[in-house]
């Protein structure tokens, strides 16, 4: 593996255990992401494969290829998906003639790359040369950083108008861009701000994407987008 300034620093104890219960969360967002997620898709930061698992079930994607970086990870990767195609690293691992994806899928990841702004432009200029689609998921809101944040290697989170300054550096064009998951702001506030918690309750997780969530998102997808939120969504076409 290629030694990168942009490997991602993620801790063993990401608590995947807790957040693998919010089912309604994931596939909700997935959903966001469905009408770009065809062809050739590459999953950057798989994890312990959460959202993997999805994508490969999903039969608009004709060949999926997902990387991931942290060893543990990558192993229980290769034993859940033994016929998958995953890469132990990062984007700069793959192959040169890797180079033509329909959508490169970011989820919960580009918070965890110090030259972030780098990692967008080769998205934009190696993997997405024929006008292929960014989907993008990240923590918002400076404000919110809180310990656990810090626990879970993330640099920074983002707002509205830095990351689409970002993205446009990169050469990308955006077609949304908006803030998701008001309720999860007030919660991440409440838990690991003011109360400054250090790992989720598993309870709690289930409760939220059981019965708060699926109410929320029904409104922020039906009605209105937040002014304010726990994350940033968007999908940018590259140029």
């Amino acid at each position: 593996m290629k030694e990168s300034p942009n490997a991602l620093t993620v801790s063993e104890d990401f608590e995947f255990k807790a957040l693998s219960l919010a089912d309604n969360y994931r596939a909700a967002l997935l959903g966001e992401f469905s009408p770009d997620l065809h062809g050739q898709v590459l999953e950057v930061g798989a994890g312990i494969g959460q959202v993997t698992e999805a994508l490969l079930l999903n039969p608009n994607v004709t060949r999926l290829v997902s990387i991931e970086p942290h060893p543990v990870f990558y192993a229980q990767l290769q034993k859940k998906f033994p016929a998958h195609a995953i890469v132990n690293g990062t984007i700069y691992d793959l192959p040169d003639d890797e180079n033509d994806w329909n959508a490169v899928v970011s989820i919960n990841v580009l918070e965890h790359i110090s030259e972030d702004e780098a990692e967008l432009k080769n998205y934009h200029d190696r993997l997405l040369k024929n006008n292929g689609t960014l989907c993008l998921f990240v923590p918002a809101r400076p404000e919110i950083y809180a310990p656990l944040d810090k626990d879970f290697g993330h640099f920074r989170r983002y707002t509205r108008p830095d990351l689409r300054q970002k993205l446009e550096r990169a050469g990308f064009h955006i077609q949304r861009l908006h803030y998701y998951n008001i309720a999860g702001y007030l919660a991440w506030w409440l838990n690991f701000c003011l109360l400054k918690r250090r790992h989720f309750n598993p309870g709690s997780v289930r409760f939220f994407d059981r019965f708060i969530f699926p109410l929320v998102h029904g409104f922020e997808s039906r009605v209105c987008h937040p002014f304010i939120g726990q994350s940033l969504l968007a999908t940018a076409r590259a140029k």
